[in-house]
């Protein structure tokens, strides 16, 4: 027995859903058919896939360079979720705008935003990466091609989000709104198998992730907390990739702060990480396994979405000590 699979998870949910028709899991099927291919190439690295590694001749939406692996991870989503024939239209980090379908490509009704090589400043390095994903429903009443403003939801308004992390193990997190569950590929029969149901971040964890070579730049609620954290006896932790971190917390606990800093501030962005792409889906997953999200002032999930790439302050991690920085420290 190999236990049970991502799909017949994702079949088992179906089935609780009297109205489902089974288009979210096909969707959530595509994004499990790109995180494979993202690891298998992963795998091979510089071995047999060397034009994979290393800088492209190309910057992101946010005028950042690209890695060769980020156009290709993009590319292997918008290929995966086209053929399928459930989503509406795409956005992700990658592009200056949302990706419409071909023509005569069948249209589906949800619509697909992802981070599809997360941390890529660590693949030269042979350090972890990660994807991130979240799937929206376009909003009640909508017909015809998809325009940006159908994206500008709320996390609240998530249908599943998750990620993937490129580990020792592949392993894929997500939730539909019926808390988290990790499931890990089994490179033996090529299936993503549950490992880490109903997943909880654990209380009592003294780990912080936060990139402190920022400190002296960020708001002082942020500053405060971290001097305070640093000055007593956290083991601090920082990857460079947030699924990786975020993986981190809900497996370890403790707590993962993402900052503004004044370089940020001063291009008129609120933080470092990507609102739709990165925050809203890390927050659900984060929520669902008992933890919390803020952005220093209100709930993640909550906050106000006005632009594909706005970006966010996060603080996400135990309750223990997201309420702790909350009350002493929110803004």
């Amino acid at each position: 027995m190999i236990g049970i699979t991502i799909t017949q998870f994702l079949i088992e949910e179906q089935r609780r859903i009297p109205s489902a028709t089974g288009d979210l899991t096909s969707v959530l099927n595509d994004i499990v058919t790109a995180c494979k291919t993202i690891a298998a190439a992963m795998r091979h690295g510089a071995i047999t896939n060397e034009e994979l590694l290393g800088v492209a001749n190309s910057t992101n939406s946010h005028g950042e360079q690209q890695k060769r692996l980020d156009v290709v991870g993009n590319q292997l989503f918008l290929q995966c979720a086209e053929s399928g024939g459930h989503v509406a239209a795409m956005a992700s980090e990658e592009m200056e705008s949302i990706h419409q379908l071909p023509d005569d490509d069948p249209q589906g009704r949800y619509l697909l935003l992802y981070d599809p090589v997360d941390g890529s400043f660590n693949i030269n390095e042979n350090a972890t990466i990660g994807t991130i994903f979240s799937i929206l429903r376009r909003p009640e009443g909508a017909t015809g091609r998809p325009d940006p403003g159908e994206f500008l939801q709320t996390g609240t308004s998530q249908v599943c989000a998750g990620y993937a992390v490129y580990g020792p193990s592949c392993m894929i997190v997500m939730t539909t709104g019926r808390g988290t569950n990790g499931f890990t590929l089994d490179p033996l029969v090529g299936e993503f198998i549950l490992t880490h149901p109903a997943m909880s971040i654990p209380g009592g964890s003294d780990r912080l992730y936060a990139n402190i070579s920022w400190l002296a730049e960020w708001d002082e609620p942020f500053r405060g907390y971290v001097t305070e954290r640093l000055n007593g006896t956290s083991d601090l932790r920082w990857s460079r990739c947030a699924a990786a971190d975020i993986h981190r917390v809900l497996m370890t606990g403790g707590i993962y702060i993402s900052a503004a800093n004044e370089p940020l501030r001063q291009d008129g962005h609120s933080g470092v990480l990507r609102q739709l792409y990165e925050v809203n889906p890390l927050a659900f997953v984060v929520e669902q396994a008992g933890g919390l999200a803020s952005d220093g002032q209100q709930r993640l999930l909550d906050v106000p979405c006005n632009a594909l790439h706005q970006r966010s302050s996060a603080v996400m991690g135990s309750r223990e000590h997201v309420d702790y920085f909350l009350e002493k420290y929110q803004q």
